[in-house]
């Protein structure tokens, strides 16, 4: 896995907007809300949010762990890409985006 194939999962998703934060972190977006981050430096990190289910089981297992700043909000922070192959990743990321889409106001997506 590598940062390649984490945007181009990301970028096939309708209204994708992508963009470089805090200095080194690559951004996805919908709407202007981040649905996924990878954190640019060696080793590549990637956060995504995940149901409330998910949340509790997924940031215990190793190489993942709640994302600063936002675990409050159900986000998990991915220290070892490697842990999920590309379709998990696909869906991760694609629930994601569904997450985050869903709390838009419909008028913000048109």
């Amino acid at each position: 896995m590598d940062i390649d194939i984490i945007r181009d999962i990301c970028t096939e998703l309708p209204s994708v907007t992508e963009d470089i934060k805090w200095g080194n972190d690559l951004c996805f977006s919908i709407a202007g809300k981040m649905f996924c981050v990878a954190a640019l430096d060696r080793p590549l990190k990637v956060s995504v949010k995940v149901t409330d289910e998910e949340f509790g089981e997924l940031s215990n297992q190793p190489g993942i762990i709640p994302a600063p700043y936002v675990a409050r909000y159900k986000w998990i922070l991915v220290e070892d890409i490697n842990v999920f192959d590309q379709k998990k990743w696909a869906y991760y990321i694609g629930q994601s985006y569904q997450l985050v889409k869903a709390r838009i106001p419909k008028v913000k997506l048109s």
